[in-house]
């Protein structure tokens, strides 16, 4: 086949159930970068990171003769991916429902709004410094949108751990942005 005929969706996976690497390839780049991002969120590590996609293709390559055409292609693989964070975490041991737990007294007030004079970068970065735990749980129920029950489920934990795990998640979170717009602020300040 040419090289373009590879460009469709529908032929990159009828490409894929017959494991043509050209299609695979073409996969593979269609998706990496935004599902890299998506590890990058999870992993304690760039080269976590890139383990967890390179798991998570294998299972979409093997798994591919599964998708039915229902839904986005792409929110298919999205679930892969983010099992396969999960799995890559409970596996190695690196995910753990005893997080350390910090006084409540410590943490800002929720009226304070700072994400308005902080970059996306800058929250990603704020999200991978949190515990494994906590990041986890925070990944799963404010940016890929589970509820506390499908978490629990996921993660093999009560219901109300991920409830609590997430308030103490954003808290320390908010904690965290605040933190570094404060020094931020400061050092531009310093530079004038």
């Amino acid at each position: 086949m040419l090289q373009n005929e590879w460009m469709t969706e529908a032929a990159i996976i009828h490409g894929c159930i017959e494991m043509k690497q050209t299609a695979q390839q073409h996969l593979y780049d269609k998706y990496s970068s935004k599902m890299l991002a998506v590890c990058y969120r999870y992993a304690g590590s760039r080269a976590d990171a890139e383990d967890m996609l390179q798991e998570a293709f294998i299972r979409v390559y093997g798994q591919i003769h599964q998708y039915r055409g229902q839904g986005a292609f792409e929110g298919w693989i999205l679930r892969i991916v983010i099992n396969t964070c999960i799995n890559h975490l409970k596996k190695h041991k690196k995910f753990s429902t005893h997080v350390d737990v910090f006084p409540m007294a410590d943490y800002l007030s929720k009226d304070e709004q700072v994400t308005s004079f902080i970059e996306s970068k800058e929250i990603v970065e704020c999200i991978r410094s949190l515990p494994v735990g906590y990041r986890t749980i925070l990944n799963l129920f404010a940016i890929e949108g589970y509820t506390h029950k499908e978490i629990s489920g996921m993660l093999e934990i009560e219901e109300s751990t991920s409830r609590s795990q997430y308030m103490r998640a954003r808290n320390l979170l908010e904690k965290i942005l605040i933190k570094r717009h404060l020094i931020h602020s400061t050092q531009i300040r310093q530079r004038s």
